[in-house]
């Protein structure tokens, strides 16, 4: 699962890829740059999204596959011509009688010698930038944040309530607040036009992450004792 960036304006924690924050509204910093990119195209493919820091280090194991390759080609083509011997030999003459025989000097062969291995120096990968080690203490959970609906997932919730996106953003969250002071749990908004099984043009607010309907039914009842009537089970697919 991606870590969580919070709102600029409120502090709240917001997904990657989210353009406006659940709790004030404020339109939210937009994710740019190569690996901005690279992370919205792996998100629009994956549901799980390890983090930025997985860039760098796939960059890293890149370079060292392609030295390696590099330098076991170069020392078979050393050790190739290492193996070619040279003969240095003199020239055939003609020698008449009585003619001084030259010395012809021995035939001797020449070995290249054989270039040095490269040595490549392997170790553990580098930390990327910002992923948590053991030391790391983990920052304590925001109490005002809203619930995300996990991406990718399908499943049941109980819609408490359906507003039109015309009525605005801050007006669903308030919504969503009320629900939370009423003790309702997992409570979040919904754009309903992203998902299949809802009707378009609403901003869905939403209590529980359920993988049954039955999950769901058993708890309209609670749902709209704490003031919302209209409240139902609904299934949840993208």
């Amino acid at each position: 699962m991606s870590e969580h960036q919070y709102c600029p304006k409120c502090g709240v924690a917001y997904e990657p890829l989210q353009e406006y924050c659940l709790e004030c509204g404020a339109r939210l910093p937009t994710n740019t740059g190569v690996v901005g990119v690279l992370a919205s195209k792996w998100q629009r493919h994956f549901a799980w999204y390890p983090g930025d820091w997985i860039w760098p280090v796939l960059l890293f194991f890149a370079l060292t596959v392609a030295a390696t390759a590099a330098a076991v080609a170069a020392n078979e083509t050393r050790s190739s011509n290492a193996a070619q011997t040279l003969r240095a030999t003199t020239p055939s003459v003609t020698v008449g009688p009585g003619a001084v025989q030259p010395t012809v000097a021995p035939t001797r062969s020449v070995t290249l010698p054989s270039a040095p291995a490269p040595t490549i120096t392997t170790g553990p990968l580098p930390t990327a930038p910002g992923e948590p080690t053991s030391k790391t203490a983990t920052a304590p959970p925001n109490p005002n944040a809203l619930t995300f609906w996990p991406a990718g997932k399908s499943g049941y919730t109980i819609i408490l309530e359906s507003l039109p996106l015309s009525s605005g953003r801050p007006a669903a969250v308030k919504k969503a607040r009320q629900a939370k002071r009423e003790g309702l749990s997992d409570v979040g908004v919904l754009i309903s036009s992203q998902y299949s099984s809802l009707h378009a043009g609403y901003y869905a607010i939403f209590s529980g992450i359920f993988q049954t309907e039955a999950q769901a039914a058993s708890g309209v009842s609670a749902a709209r004792a704490k003031g919302f009537p209209d409240a139902y089970q609904s299934r949840v697919t993208r």
